[in-house]
């Protein structure tokens, strides 16, 4: 289930990675075919402020990963409230601080980019100015649509995601070309394009937040130190990793200037914006890995952080594996979608080809940097973030163009890359004491985590045949680990209950295949039982209720109301299009 969970959300989260990137590519497209290459070079020069508003909402996404995907992996959904609520308070304070400072210090900005001073016939300083304040005008929406990406995935709402981020990008292309064509607006133009682009995605978002049946709800009562503090904190990690990347744009863009001037800068321009995309394939992966981490950290699942690791590495090399490809055989004329100057088109293209050399192990490094923020090495996380976004890819870029000029900036992206990795690897192996590349040894999970695997019982079942067999297993691990006769009959007695009722209920209702994972874990305090189905949203306690009332309970309800007073405690959640119900003995 796991797996094909992965490849559910693989698809929608790489499309939401690429909800800022993409009206960067269009931009930067219809700039360097449109305005001009002192217009391209004054978009590179902005990208390093693009990428500090992308990197706050990225603090607050990765937080809302973490903290609210524990929340709905326990079944908290107040602490899921709280988290809703406190990351919209701080998206709201961090964009609106944002554009206040951009608005009015435009011109120290662009100076202290490298756009020079804001003198006569300087026309990139103007442009790069122009350019920010178009821009900076969406940073609101821009921010609002990455939050609300974690929350519509923990929802299952996917669908929504996809027709946001494509009218979205209809929107950036129908703006630009009116820009260029009618209102003849420059780059001012094009930077309030992307942000006209940003608000079409968070009104089509943000509407899904009303309707009845979301389970977040704005509550400003829930806003607390404790949650904000770890929010934050959660996302940390995120942020350090960002603005090391906006650290290492802008050191490149000054090496770029010693080695090449204003041409290397804008070839510069066309490889990051088109790189951005193709990270957008490994951010994806990476974020899923995140978000399902966090899930399975919080519940104590072994196999399930394993089987992650196993299918993240997966996806990566076959992903990232195959934009390589691609991307090499067509590096020509992508870059002439950016450029008309041969001298710079010239740069770009072998800059594109080099660059793209890094793309798996630079998915290999970002998903094992967002594995481990997820189940708790912070540290860890955090100089992964530093060495691969910042100190070695800059340090090689800086001792490589010494020797080869503008080809060795190119080529400190792959050697930055592949020292992270080998660092990466040799930390695991010593954590480990030897030496294997298998997901055991990368999960980096101690010894005394959760319960050991001789008191962890696992079964599926995906046809009313197996209910059976899996209840007589079930009993006999309970009682082969020192559980009473009585606890082992009610164990097995609540996975008939509730596994039979699922078929009943929720196997019939579509053509679609589905599973019900059972899990129990014996624990000090008393065995826990968990039962995970990918039927459609349905809340049985909350359900029984609501029957009980009206006076409609039938008889197979009854039996799992009996269950459930017969436990100690129950809790249900919908995460990730899943039902959860755990039951606590």
């Amino acid at each position: 289930m796991i797996r094909k969970l992965f490849r559910q959300m693989l698809l929608t989260q790489i499309l939401s990675s690429m909800t800022v990137m993409v009206c960067m590519l269009i931009d930067s497209i219809m700039i360097g075919r449109f305005l001009g290459v002192e217009s391209m070079t004054a978009y590179g020069l902005a990208a390093p402020v693009l990428l500090v508003f992308a990197a706050f909402g990225n603090l607050i996404s990765a937080g809302v990963q973490v903290v609210c995907g524990k929340a709905m992996g326990t079944g908290d959904r107040k602490n899921a409230n709280a988290c809703f609520t406190v990351s919209a308070v701080l998206a709201m304070i961090i964009s609106g601080i944002g554009v206040i400072v951009i608005l009015l210090f435009t011109g120290p900005i662009c100076t202290m980019l490298g756009a020079g001073p804001p003198v006569p016939g300087n026309h990139v300083f103007f442009l790069t100015r122009d350019y920010l304040r178009g821009f900076i005008i969406g940073a609101p929406a821009f921010m609002a649509a990455q939050i609300m990406v974690p929350y519509m995935q923990l929802t299952g709402n996917r669908t929504r995601l996809v027709v946001a981020v494509a009218l979205m990008t209809v929107g950036d292309i129908i703006f630009d070309i009116l820009n260029v064509a009618l209102f003849k607006g420059g780059t001012l133009g094009m930077g309030l394009a992307s942000s006209l682009s940003y608000y079409i995605a968070f009104v089509i978002g943000i509407a899904y937040f009303f309707k009845k049946e979301c389970v977040f709800r704005f509550r400003p009562k829930l806003i607390s130190r404790r949650i904000s503090r770890q929010l934050l904190m959660a996302g940390v990690p995120t942020l350090v990793n960002q603005l090391s990347l906006v650290l290492m744009t802008y050191l490149y863009n000054k090496i770029l200037l010693d080695v090449g001037r204003n041409l290397a800068v804008a070839a510069y321009s066309v490889v990051s914006t088109a790189g951005n995309i193709c990270y957008s394939f490994s951010s994806g992966i990476a974020s899923v890995a995140l978000m399902l981490s966090s899930i399975f950290y919080s519940d104590e699942d072994k196999n399930g952080l394993r089987t992650v690791v196993k299918t993240m590495a997966y996806y990566t090399v076959v992903i990232c594996g195959a934009v390589t490809v691609l991307v090499l055989i067509f590096a020509v004329p992508l870059v002439r979608l950016f450029l008309e100057d041969k001298a710079a088109e010239h740069m770009a293209v072998r800059g594109m080809r080099l660059f793209v050399l890094s793309l798996v192990p630079c998915g290999l490094n970002t998903c094992f940097k967002n594995y481990y923020q997820g189940i708790d090495r912070v540290a860890l996380t955090q100089v992964i973030s530093v060495l691969q976004n910042f100190a070695l890819p800059t340090l090689a870029a800086f001792v490589l163009s010494r020797i080869f000029r503008i080809t060795g900036v190119w080529l400190g992206f792959l050697t930055g890359e592949m020292l992270t990795l080998t660092i990466i690897s040799l930390y695991v192996f010593k954590k480990n004491h030897k030496i294997a590349f298998t997901a055991k040894v990368y999960s980096l999970i101690r010894d005394d985590f959760g319960v050991s695997d001789e008191n962890c019982f696992e079964r599926s079942i995906s046809r009313q045949g197996d209910v059976d067999a899996v209840c007589v297993a079930a009993e006999e691990f309970c009682t082969g680990r020192g559980q009473t006769e009585e606890m082992g009959s009610l164990i097995s007695a609540s996975i008939r209950e509730m596994s039979t009722y699922i078929i009943d209920h929720g196997f019939s209702k579509d053509n679609k295949e589905h599973t019900i994972d059972i899990r129990i874990l014996i624990k000090d305090e008393g065995p826990t039982l968990r039962l995970r189905d990918n039927c459609e949203n349905y809340d049985p306690v909350k359900n029984l209720d609501l029957r009980k009332a009206d006076g409609t309970e039938d008889e197979a309800e009854s039996g799992l109301r009996k269950i459930m007073n017969t436990v100690r405690k129950v809790n249900y959640v919908n995460t990730l299009g899943f039902n959860n119900l755990t039951l606590i003995m």
